[in-house]
């Protein structure tokens, strides 16, 4: 078998060496860093070579590449990289990858060219100041070819033994048998639906799979994706959730198919690796990532290998626990060794962001490494508002205050110029919340200006964790970022603070408000668009993806993509629905409503004691409520979500639900008890949703209403803005009380609207809904 690898990847493997450094230094862009290899090789003489496609053969393996350029007169190879600020900031584990390539392409243009011996440069192009650093070495091609087969032995090595494991995983995989006896309800006809979008031979397959909670999702998805794996060619299945819950729910199904492996007698295994938050993988949370601070970032490189190799021979599924162990046993990063680790897994589980932020780890790696991929997108539904918050970005002015009471030089002088265009901004604007058509180039060319100013003093004196103006930099970078993509997407809009605030700068002697600028996203699909594409299939499953276009035109999915409405495995006799139509819970009905609900709630426990869920749409309304039934109906245990719980309060409010228990707990729809929830037989018996669930009217919204009207018309705005989130949001959490056909419950919408053919649309088809 013959294996085919990039210099630079070739390179990335085998020749890191040392520590793990992550001090943040100023990089060039893409664009400046293309513009820098530009100027270096205009500045050659006329017979400069530039470009140079090489490639070379050890045993079966093929290395190819372009070297940057070559001087035949002074038979020189170079290799260009370009920085800003210091050159010696340069980390040691970059500058150690810099020489391996160089000497890689040295010996591959010896090989080509028939010469004895060569000069090797890298030349450091400094983005900031145009100055060239080079540091060359004179080398015979004897000992660059020895250089050139170690890096290849090694790397053979573990292609070798990767492709083993492929082989040996698509044989197990194509014979591989559904896990039980027999599919659930449903699970079936959501299983073949998953299997041919994966099996269509082309890019980019999408399907969006409407599937009711009870029949096995988890499992009737990532089955069909991994039989896939064996007939398509796919390389990784990316399992993605909104929610830890979900990561638990992968795992155990991702478990099923190893252990159903191991009972077909398969000596293979799924390689699983759980992606968790730097947050709860960092063993030293008071040290900084790099050698200096960090013992586990020591010798980072020089021990990955050996980790790597140990992970892989005593683990199949990589859950944290695992993954901390062998990083600990080596003496590295388990939260990077982690990351390592999913360049060569099988199935890799891990938030949303993984694959769909601007900077994502598994996007990028996917089309760096050209893999074909599938991708799950568990409890899709949430992908809308998640996306939203990733591709958008808030400045405040504060931040900008900070940033000039500890700069000078360069630096003041570019954000005293930033404020003076933020300060006309804010001396235009008439309303505390204004939307502008977009962002004023006298603003972006400041903000640039500023950026530029910052990472320029940053190259020669680094700035630390914590600093002002380091803070607002990073900042600034996100925000630049989304507005040179401004578009009808998006909302560039200005917050004005009221002045009573505390964010206040004085300016000439006068307290002058100051504002947040902010791109806000409203429509993610230009963002999310190149991530389908760049996936070989991807299949967004949840119990509420209704109506099914509003969440393809907000989610950018092709126009080609299926769509499945898997039937519930429930029967209506399951689940008595009433409405409780002469309620209103509209805003300025709220005072006259709390003492019906309360009575209502309280007729309900009384008839059939039990546990309850009651949602409100606010924190205010829940408390209003909650205060009048104890005042009202005092001997009902009630207990109350709370605006500020943590995961220890969260789950002491779900450890009330025990099996034949009796109380209320009141909570609020679209928070944390609403959806992910999952308190099956007795432990719920039933649920009342006192709202509709609409968004909240407010300028944000309007001005997001008139955003949605210019993209998909002024029919669908309203719909899209408020009718369809908030319905997604009752139907969920109504679908917290049937989890299972054994399950018996009541479902109780309180609000007049329920009476409406159009809102009765949106719920679940298998309801039968009492009451007019």
């Amino acid at each position: 078998m013959s294996y085919a690898v990039a210099v630079r990847a070739l390179c990335e493997f085998t020749a890191r060496a040392g520590d793990l450094d992550l001090r943040f230094t100023p990089a060039p862009t893409a664009l400046e860093g293309t513009e820098g290899h530009g100027i270096v090789r205009a500045r050659r003489n006329q017979g400069y070579e530039a470009e140079i496609s090489l490639s070379g053969q050890w045993e079966d393996l093929l290395v190819r590449g372009r070297a940057d350029g070559f001087d035949p007169d002074a038979q020189q190879l170079e290799e260009i990289k370009t920085y800003r600020g210091q050159l010696e900031r340069v980390p040691a584990n970059h500058r150690a990858l810099h020489w391996a390539q160089a000497k890689v392409y040295a010996h591959l243009l010896c090989q080509a060219r028939g010469l004895p011996q060569i000069r090797v440069a890298l030349v450091y192009f400094n983005i900031g100041t145009q100055q060239e650093a080079v540091l060359a070495e004179t080398w015979d091609a004897a000992p660059l070819q020895q250089f050139f087969e170690g890096l290849c032995q090694r790397f053979l090595a573990w292609a070798r033994s990767e492709a083993a494991h492929r082989s040996a995983r698509d044989t197990a995989l194509a014979t591989l048998r559904f896990p039980f006896a027999q599919f659930r309800a449903g699970q079936r006809e959501l299983s073949v639906a998953v299997y041919r979008t994966a099996s269509t031979g082309e890019a980019g397959a999408c399907l969006m799979a409407q599937a009711p909670t009870g029949i096995g999702k988890t499992l009737g998805t990532v089955f069909p994706m991994l039989k896939a794996c064996a007939t398509q060619g796919l390389d990784k299945l990316f399992f993605l959730t909104a929610k830890g819950t979900g990561h638990g729910l992968a795992l155990q199904a991702l478990a099923t198919v190893n252990a159903q492996l191991r009972s077909q007698g398969e000596a293979v295994q799924l390689r699983v690796v759980d992606l968790q938050a730097r947050d709860k993988s960092c063993e030293h949370p008071d040290k900084a990532c790099h050698g200096d601070s960090c013992p586990l970032a020591r010798g980072f490189y020089d021990r990955l290998a050996d980790a790597r190799a140990q992970a892989f021979a005593h683990h199949s599924a990589l859950e944290p626990a695992q993954v901390r162990q062998v990083a600990l046993a080596h003496q590295i990063c388990p939260y990077y060794l982690t990351q390592e680790l999913a360049r060569w897994s099988d199935v890799v589980v891990g938030d949303y962001n993984y694959f769909f932020d601007s900077a994502a780890m598994l996007y990028a790696l996917t089309q760096v490494n050209q893999w074909k991929v599938g991708v799950l997108v568990d409890e899709a539904h949430n992908l809308l508002e998640r996306a939203r918050r990733m591709y958008t970005a808030e400045l405040p002015q504060w931040a900008l205050v900070a940033a000039r009471a500890s700069a000078a030089g360069a630096v003041k002088k570019a954000l005293d110029g930033l404020q003076r265009q933020w300060a006309a901004i804010n001396q235009a604007q008439e309303q505390d919340y204004e939307v502008h058509e977009s962002v004023p180039s006298g603003l972006l060319g400041a903000l640039q200006r500023v950026v530029g100013a910052i990472a320029d003093a940053q190259g020669d004196s680094p700035l630390l964790p914590g600093d002002a103006v380091l803070d607002f930099y990073l900042a600034a970078l996100q925000w630049l970022a989304l507005a040179e993509q401004f578009g009808p997407h998006a909302l560039f809009d200005v917050s004005r603070h009221a002045s009573g605030q505390a964010a206040m700068a004085r300016t000439a002697g006068r307290r002058k408000p100051l504002s947040t600028l902010c791109i806000r996203n409203v429509v993610p699909a230009p963002h999310l668009a190149p991530r389908y594409a760049a996936a070989q299939a991807v299949v967004l499953f949840s119990g509420t993806l209704s109506p099914s276009q509003f969440y393809q035109d907000l989610l950018g999915l092709p126009q080609a993509s299926r769509c499945v409405d898997v039937p519930a495995p429930f029967d209506a006799a399951q689940l008595q629905v009433r409405v409780a139509g002469h309620i209103s819970t509209r805003f300025k009905d709220r005072e006259r409503s709390l003492a019906p609900i309360a009575d209502l709630v309280a007729a309900q426990y009384a008839r059939l004691p039990g546990n309850y869920l009651c949602f409100f749409s606010s924190f205010d309304y829940l408390q209003r409520v909650a205060a009048c039934m104890l005042e009202r109906h005092p001997h009902l245990p009630l207990w109350q979500q709370t605006a500020a719980m943590d995961d220890a309060s969260r789950t002491a409010f779900l450890d009330r639900f025990v099996e034949d228990g009796q109380g209320i707990g009141f909570a609020v729809l679209g928070g944390a008890f609403s959806e992910g929830v999952d308190l099956p037989g007795k432990r719920l018996i039933g649920a009342f949703v006192a709202t509709l669930g609409l968004p909240q009217v407010n300028p944000i919204n309007e001005h997001m209403m008139q955003a949605m009207a210019g993209r998909f018309g002024a029919a669908r705005a309203y719909d899209y803005t408020y009718f369809y989130p908030g319905l997604r949001k009752v139907v969920q959490a109504a679908g917290r009380v049937i989890r299972t056909e054994q399950d018996r419950g009541v479902v109780v919408l309180i609000d007049d609207r329920y009476r409406r053919a159009q809102v009765r649309a949106l719920l679940p088809a298998w309801w039968h809904v009492e009451g007019r």
